[in-house]
Protein backbone atom coordinates (compact mmCIF):
# COMPACT_ATOMS: atom_id res chain seq x y z
CA UNK A 1 0.00 0.00 0.00
CA UNK A 2 1.69 3.41 -1.18
CA UNK A 3 1.25 5.97 1.48
CA UNK A 4 -0.41 9.32 0.39
CA UNK A 5 1.67 12.70 1.95
CA UNK A 6 -0.37 16.15 2.30
CA UNK A 7 3.70 17.46 1.24
CA UNK A 8 7.11 16.97 0.77
CA UNK A 9 9.31 19.04 2.47
CA UNK A 10 13.29 18.96 2.51
CA UNK A 11 15.40 19.91 5.79
CA UNK A 12 18.56 21.15 5.29
CA UNK A 13 20.50 21.88 8.89
CA UNK A 14 23.27 23.94 8.91
CA UNK A 15 25.98 21.41 10.15
CA UNK A 16 27.39 23.16 13.14
CA UNK A 17 26.50 22.13 16.85
CA UNK A 18 23.48 23.08 17.85
CA UNK A 19 21.33 22.89 14.73
CA UNK A 20 21.26 19.21 13.74
CA UNK A 21 19.31 18.19 17.10
CA UNK A 22 16.86 20.87 16.83
CA UNK A 23 15.90 20.10 13.33
CA UNK A 24 15.43 16.26 13.69
CA UNK A 25 12.73 16.78 16.06
CA UNK A 26 11.13 19.38 14.13
CA UNK A 27 11.28 17.34 11.40
CA UNK A 28 9.77 14.38 13.43
CA UNK A 29 6.88 16.74 14.86
CA UNK A 30 6.18 17.62 10.75
CA UNK A 31 6.24 14.37 9.66
CA UNK A 32 3.70 13.04 12.44
CA UNK A 33 1.28 15.62 10.64
CA UNK A 34 1.00 13.65 6.81
CA UNK A 35 4.22 15.52 5.28
CA UNK A 36 7.09 13.32 4.05
CA UNK A 37 10.28 14.81 5.16
CA UNK A 38 13.98 14.28 3.56
CA UNK A 39 17.02 15.49 5.75
CA UNK A 40 20.11 16.72 4.17
CA UNK A 41 22.54 17.06 6.28
CA UNK A 42 26.37 16.56 4.72
CA UNK A 43 28.69 14.08 4.14
CA UNK A 44 31.04 14.99 6.52
CA UNK A 45 28.44 15.94 9.36
CA UNK A 46 26.06 12.64 8.41
CA UNK A 47 29.89 10.53 9.84
CA UNK A 48 29.45 11.73 13.04
CA UNK A 49 26.08 11.43 13.81
CA UNK A 50 25.37 8.81 16.87
CA UNK A 51 22.25 7.92 16.17
CA UNK A 52 19.76 8.59 12.80
CA UNK A 53 16.09 8.67 13.07
CA UNK A 54 14.54 5.54 10.85
CA UNK A 55 11.04 7.15 10.17
CA UNK A 56 13.24 10.21 8.14
CA UNK A 57 14.54 10.27 5.10
CA UNK A 58 18.10 11.56 5.11
CA UNK A 59 20.02 12.28 1.45
CA UNK A 60 23.24 13.66 2.31
CA UNK A 61 24.80 16.24 0.45
CA UNK A 62 28.70 17.51 -0.02
CA UNK A 63 30.16 20.53 1.53
CA UNK A 64 33.02 20.40 -0.15
CA UNK A 65 35.38 18.83 3.08
CA UNK A 66 33.08 15.49 3.29
CA UNK A 67 36.49 13.60 5.28
CA UNK A 68 36.34 16.35 8.05
CA UNK A 69 33.86 19.38 7.77
CA UNK A 70 34.84 22.92 8.99
CA UNK A 71 37.84 21.20 10.73
CA UNK A 72 39.04 20.35 7.70
CA UNK A 73 39.09 24.03 6.44
CA UNK A 74 41.69 26.58 7.50
CA UNK A 75 38.86 28.51 9.26
CA UNK A 76 35.18 28.79 9.88
CA UNK A 77 34.86 31.46 7.51
CA UNK A 78 36.87 29.41 4.44
CA UNK A 79 34.69 26.73 5.14
CA UNK A 80 31.07 28.32 4.72
CA UNK A 81 32.11 30.09 1.57
CA UNK A 82 33.16 26.22 0.62
CA UNK A 83 29.83 24.90 1.72
CA UNK A 84 27.97 27.60 -0.42
CA UNK A 85 30.09 26.71 -3.21
CA UNK A 86 29.59 22.87 -3.23
CA UNK A 87 26.67 22.92 -1.14
CA UNK A 88 24.37 24.66 -3.41
CA UNK A 89 25.90 22.43 -6.27
CA UNK A 90 24.68 19.22 -4.34
CA UNK A 91 21.60 20.41 -3.15
CA UNK A 92 20.63 21.49 -6.49
CA UNK A 93 21.62 17.73 -7.70
CA UNK A 94 19.51 16.23 -4.56
CA UNK A 95 16.54 18.30 -5.48
CA UNK A 96 16.50 17.31 -9.00
CA UNK A 97 16.65 13.71 -7.96
CA UNK A 98 13.70 13.91 -5.95
CA UNK A 99 11.62 15.66 -8.01
CA UNK A 100 11.89 12.79 -10.15
CA UNK A 101 10.24 10.78 -7.73
CA UNK A 102 6.59 10.14 -6.77
CA UNK A 103 6.42 12.47 -4.27
CA UNK A 104 8.57 15.56 -4.78
CA UNK A 105 9.66 18.34 -2.73
CA UNK A 106 7.32 21.50 -2.17
CA UNK A 107 8.52 22.92 0.57
CA UNK A 108 11.88 23.43 2.29
CA UNK A 109 12.61 24.23 5.95
CA UNK A 110 13.85 27.67 7.55
CA UNK A 111 13.41 26.89 11.15
CA UNK A 112 16.89 27.49 12.06
CA UNK A 113 16.60 31.09 10.04
CA UNK A 114 13.66 32.00 12.25
CA UNK A 115 16.17 31.58 15.38
CA UNK A 116 18.67 33.86 13.57
CA UNK A 117 15.82 36.70 12.55
CA UNK A 118 14.66 36.13 16.65
CA UNK A 119 18.35 36.79 17.70
CA UNK A 120 19.08 39.33 15.58
CA UNK A 121 15.76 42.13 16.56
CA UNK A 122 16.97 40.87 20.08
CA UNK A 123 13.79 39.02 20.72
CA UNK A 124 15.63 35.66 21.33
CA UNK A 125 18.48 36.31 23.86
CA UNK A 126 21.79 35.07 22.79
CA UNK A 127 23.83 33.18 23.85
CA UNK A 128 21.95 32.06 26.65
CA UNK A 129 22.53 32.20 30.51
CA UNK A 130 23.29 29.72 32.51
CA UNK A 131 19.41 30.43 34.02
CA UNK A 132 18.08 29.44 30.86
CA UNK A 133 16.55 26.19 31.24
CA UNK A 134 14.39 26.13 28.26
CA UNK A 135 14.43 28.40 25.41
CA UNK A 136 11.06 29.45 23.61
CA UNK A 137 11.54 29.79 19.63
CA UNK A 138 8.94 31.95 18.55
CA UNK A 139 6.53 30.98 15.29
CA UNK A 140 7.49 27.24 16.27
CA UNK A 141 5.22 26.44 19.12
CA UNK A 142 8.30 24.44 20.77
CA UNK A 143 10.63 24.89 23.08
CA UNK A 144 14.14 23.88 22.93
CA UNK A 145 17.05 23.31 25.43
CA UNK A 146 19.91 26.04 26.10
CA UNK A 147 22.38 23.63 24.89
CA UNK A 148 20.93 22.72 21.46
CA UNK A 149 21.27 26.85 20.54
CA UNK A 150 23.53 27.27 17.46
CA UNK A 151 27.46 27.11 18.96
CA UNK A 152 28.96 29.50 16.40
CA UNK A 153 27.11 32.43 18.35
CA UNK A 154 29.27 32.61 20.81
CA UNK A 155 32.13 32.58 17.89
CA UNK A 156 34.43 35.68 17.56
CA UNK A 157 33.58 35.47 14.02
CA UNK A 158 30.01 34.66 14.48
CA UNK A 159 28.73 38.19 13.26
CA UNK A 160 30.58 38.21 10.28
CA UNK A 161 29.29 34.52 9.57
CA UNK A 162 26.12 35.38 10.29
CA UNK A 163 26.19 38.40 7.56
CA UNK A 164 28.13 35.70 4.96
CA UNK A 165 24.76 33.43 5.75
CA UNK A 166 22.07 35.86 5.76
CA UNK A 167 23.43 38.35 2.68
CA UNK A 168 26.46 36.55 1.46
CA UNK A 169 29.42 37.94 1.24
Amino acid sequence: MMTTHKAHCLILPYPVQGHVNPMLRFSERVQSKGVKITIAPTKSFLKNMQELPTSLSIEAISDGCDDGGHDQAESFVAYTKRFKEVGSDTLSQLIQKITNCECPVNCMSCAVDNIYYHAHKGILKLPPTQVDQEIIIPALSSTTEASDVPGFVTNPEAERIFEMLSIGP
